[in-house]
């Protein structure tokens, strides 16, 4: 499994990029192999506001849904459409082209709840 270094994770297996006052929000690729072959994402709308460990999305697999929880709270900026027409990014690049939506941060304060990388890398350690 892949961990992206300059990303933030949660145990529920979300990533989150904080760049200013702005977050880009995914799965993980720990995230995106417990699926497997993905295929559909529920988007949220934009303009909406999302709260820190509540449920913000869905993703579909051939295996089961599930509920995607807000790593950060915020309100929804930008939502990645490419996933409408090709959820399978989620697999194939769950760090970059498929990420699912931007936030305007409303409290940075928030990330402190996150892991970095090397703690996540640990915390999966512990489920196998």
């Amino acid at each position: 499994m892949t961990v992206e270094k300059n990303l933030l994770y949660t145990r529920d297996h979300e990533w989150v990029k904080i760049e200013g006052n702005q977050a880009t929000i995914g799965i993980s690729d720990y995230a995106q192999h417990a699926l497997g072959d993905i295929t559909f994402v529920e988007l949220p709308a934009v303009g909406k506001d999302i709260k820190q460990q509540e449920t913000f999305s869905t993703v579909e697999s051939v295996k089961a849904a599930s509920d995607i929880y807000a790593p950060i709270s915020g309100k929804v900026i930008k939502v990645n459409e490419v996933l409408n027409e090709a959820p399978e990014v989620l697999n194939s690049d769950p760090y970059n082209e498929g990420w699912i939506a931007i936030v305007e941060l409303d409290d940075l304060s928030k990330k402190e709840s996150l892991m970095d990388a090397v703690s996540y890398e640990e915390y999966l350690k512990t489920l196998d």
